[in-house]
């Protein structure tokens, strides 16, 4: 393992952390931009972009031809974040331990999955991303330190999402109940193992908050996820622009709230759980499809043969009961559905939000929207990247003590390695970003606010 050479320290690191989230969540934008929406002045916004680009956390360019920064007077350059400073973005399940290595531009530049013929223990997880993360600090087969056949990246972090409540102050995972995990400590282990800064956080609340940066969410300040898969129902909820985490990090398990008094027995030991009555699993066998084929799904609902019908309408009613008790908690404006809540949510259209609103007081629902999620797979990649990246987004001056990864230059993209490493299109800028779509919510903000992350 190599550390970087030690740039040009940041003077002002609550500044520059602002002007580096601001990019880092709404670039690529102009640096006339950075100034509007920070409040700062034009001369300290030029000293602080150039700060970040000489730590090679950000880049500037021309503007585009024809681009609006190209209109009268001087052309704004476009500040964008870098695509060589990642995190590494784990997800731990039942059938797969994932690595995914996340720029600070958004883009996705690397998978390695090493599948699981059996839930993974928590040591078992923890050797298992340890090794994965050194098949690429390590020089491939037949390459040289620092060849140019290579592209060398600077890793700053690891975040993990998990299946389960985790204690956000010290990552452990208190119970994951499809993992079979209780009081397994996580991030310590792996950042023993692997000599980086390691956070561990619930994968619904994660998934929230990518949901909110750069998904279905997108600049919406209250706003509840809940996402259908493999290890059950998770949620997650944004209440005033920042996670509601709860005391010990536990809050937002929406796959528990109570739905139906003479339902099924859950796991966790109460009757009638949404994840019990609303259940991946029984929709896929009524529909005749694997559960995790959600293509295959969809195309089986539109079909609406009569006995997939009752139960999609037994899911239907569980899921508005749960929405209506999360809704009179909290007051969200938007209701995110990802995995095949989303499926469900496609297939139904109106019926659910309609069912919410007729289990609902007067006036609760009037600005609700309930919405598929935008980023498909990658949103727990993205959330577990944003929970990696924080302590870079606060003080920047921490890429000092980021590890050098390296990349086999002779992978193209979209293709996977022996190794199972596989790199995307953002080895070519060309990737779309989680952030590159603007709404007027954020671009009428003033200033950025730096959100608690889970």
């Amino acid at each position: 393992m190599t550390s970087t050479p030690a740039p040009t320290a940041v003077a002002a690191p609550g500044n520059a952390a602002r002007v580096l989230r601001l990019v880092h969540e709404a670039g690529p934008i102009t640096r006339a931009e950075v100034t509007r929406r920070t409040g700062l002045n034009r001369s300290t916004t030029l000293a602080l972009v150039g700060e970040l680009v000489d730590l090679g956390l950000l880049r500037e360019e021309r503007p585009a031809a024809g681009s609006p920064s190209t209109g009268v007077g001087r052309p704004s350059p476009l500040v964008r974040a870098a695509t060589d400073v990642v995190a590494a973005a784990v997800t731990v399940e039942i059938d797969a331990v994932s690595v995914a290595l996340v720029a600070l531009d958004g883009t996705v530049r690397a998978r390695l999955v090493e599948p699981q013929d059996r839930p993974p223990t928590a040591t078992e997880a923890v050797a298992t991303v340890a090794a994965l993360l050194d098949r690429v600090r390590r020089p491939q087969d037949g390459e040289a330190d620092g060849a140019a056949s290579s592209r060398s990246l600077r890793l700053v972090g690891i975040g993990v999402a998990v299946p389960g409540t985790v204690r956000v102050e010290d990552g452990t995972v208190q119970y994951a109940p499809h993992l079979g995990w209780h009081d397994e400590p996580l991030a310590a282990p792996l950042a023993d193992r692997t000599g980086l800064p390691v956070r561990a956080a619930n994968d619904a609340n994660l998934g929230a908050w990518a949901e909110r940066l750069g998904g279905s969410g997108r600049g919406v300040d209250d706003l509840v996820y809940l996402n259908g898969g493999a290890s059950g129902i998770g949620g997650g909820v944004i209440t005033g622009g920042r996670p509601l985490s709860g005391a010990d990090g536990y809050a937002g398990e929406l796959g528990h709230t109570f739905v139906a008094a003479n339902g099924i027995r859950c796991h966790c030991g109460a009757v009638g759980c949404l994840e019990t009555e609303a259940s991946r699993d029984v929709l896929a066998a009524a529909a005749g499809t694997r559960p995790d084929d959600l293509d295959a799904l969809a195309a089986a609902l539109a079909e609406g043969r009569p006995e997939v019908e009752r139960v999609v309408e037994r899911q239907v009613a569980a899921l508005a009961t749960a929405l209506r008790n999360a809704i009179h908690t909290v007051n969200p404006e938007v209701v995110v559905l990802g995995g095949f809540l989303g499926v469900l949510l496609d297939h139904v259209g109106d019926r659910i939000v309609d069912a919410v609103r007729a289990q609902s007081m007067q006036g609760m629902t009037d600005r609700l929207r309930v919405v598929p999620a935008a980023l498909g797979a990658d949103v727990l990649v993205h959330g577990a990247a944003e929970v990696a990246f924080r302590d870079l987004l606060r003080d920047p001056a921490r890429i000092t003590h980021a590890v050098a990864v390296t990349l086999p230059a002779a992978t193209l993209p979209g293709q996977t390695t022996a190794a199972g490493t596989e790199t995307t299109a953002a080895e070519t800028d060309t990737g779309t970003t989680a952030a590159e779509t603007e709404t007027e919510t954020e671009h009428d903000r003033p200033a950025v606010e730096e959100a608690r992350t889970t």
